[in-house]
């Protein structure tokens, strides 16, 4: 087959291949068929997912080391975007990674999806109602969406596909607390009997 370019460049395929450990490399992958004029290669979702996306920072409130049963454990963070330079067929390209959904896992059987990154109090959206005294830790995973556009192109693509990040709290006690009347401060020296 003769592919008529008309004055313009043919280019051939592109192909690549990848590190798959010391002194190894995966087989070849051809990335496109090869056309006429400049072609610019497409930046995968498995290339966005090799990126070293940073989960986002998981916020508790309240973030004591413990919280009360039945009360509202409040859950959050941050919805900031991430930005990459790379190569790809020696293209350099600029990724932009944003974070679309976040999945919540409580560590007592139930989670929440959400596309909120989450508000303090008294304004919060995120939270658990904890019911069973315990430890427990919260899991985000957080789901990515990129963007792309190679050195010297305007147009921005769309990655197809995204990735994912997760990061977990360090554990917490969900404790119960009673209220009772002393007859002292409890914090005076010596403590009182009664606190």
């Amino acid at each position: 087959m003769t592919i008529d370019c008309q004055g313009e460049q043919f280019q051939q395929p592109l192909w690549r291949r990848l590190p798959a450990g010391v002194a190894e490399w995966t087989p070849w992958q051809q990335i496109d068929a090869g056309g006429c004029g400049e072609i610019l290669p497409v930046f995968t979702v498995e290339d966005f997912r090799r990126l070293p996306l940073a989960p986002p920072v998981l916020i508790l409130q309240p973030d004591r080391g413990w919280v009360l049963v039945n009360k509202e454990t409040i859950v959050r963070t941050e919805r900031v975007e991430q930005t990459f330079q790379t190569n790809l067929a020696g293209y350099d390209v600029e990724v932009v990674a944003s974070p679309e959904r976040f999945h919540y896992d409580f560590g007592d059987g139930s989670d929440l999806w959400t596309r909120s990154a989450g508000h303090p109090y008294p304004d919060h959206d995120t939270f658990r109602v904890y019911e069973t005294t315990g430890t427990y830790a919260v899991t985000l995973t957080t789901e990515w969406s990129g963007r792309y556009r190679i050195a010297g192109d305007e147009a921005w693509y769309p990655v197809t596909g995204t990735a994912q990040t997760s990061t977990t709290s360090a554990p917490f006690e969900v404790v119960e607390r009673r209220s009772r009347l002393v007859d002292d401060l409890c914090t005076d020296v010596p403590k009182p009997d009664d606190c």
